[in-house]
């Protein structure tokens, strides 16, 4: 009986349904905005940096690769080259690392590739370094680089082609 009463006297409008074509195609348009705007934003940003002339933060990257030995990071630092996946890459000298390694602390001496590249380039990099690299798990890690000498980062451009 009090709820009769109570419905009676707060009545909820009726919730109008979206049978409309016009609110689904606004659903629509907002969908592909959000799943568009990525895209967006790239390529406005694009657009401003060629208008602009300004450096967009993360269109280069650098990576990181630990070799067991000098030669090993000679071999890998040439195939990169000759492939054209990276603009440079410093061959640093040998450093002793520790790790962790199938639950035991294990120490050796590694030589570090760092790989100055296109970001778009990282994933077919770091494919190709795994297919190569004599380490079950090596080390593949990029950074992006944020900030840099304009002309130094159009020369990476030059030297890793787009495509």
């Amino acid at each position: 009986m009090k709820m009769d009463w109570l419905s009676q006297r707060c009545q909820l409008p009726a919730v109008q349904s979206c049978s409309r074509p016009g609110c689904f195609t606004l659903l629509l348009a907002m969908s592909l905005s959000l799943l568009m705007y990525p895209v967006l934003k790239s390529l406005a940003l694009q657009v401003h940096s060629a208008i602009t002339g300004s450096y967009i933060s993360g269109t280069h990257s650098i990576a990181f690769i630990n070799c067991p030995n000098e030669q090993i990071a000679k071999d890998i630092a040439r195939a990169i080259m000759d492939k054209k996946l990276a603009a440079c890459v410093n061959i640093l000298p040998r450093s002793s690392s520790m790790y962790f390694w199938k639950g035991e602390i294990e120490e050796a001496t590694e030589v570090l590739l760092l790989v100055k590249t296109r970001t778009s380039k990282i994933p077919e990099l770091s494919d190709y370094v795994r297919s190569m690299h004599p380490f079950e798990i090596p080390e593949f890690i990029s950074l992006p680089i944020d900030q840099g000498n304009p002309l130094y980062l159009k020369w990476i451009e030059e030297g890793v082609p787009d495509k």
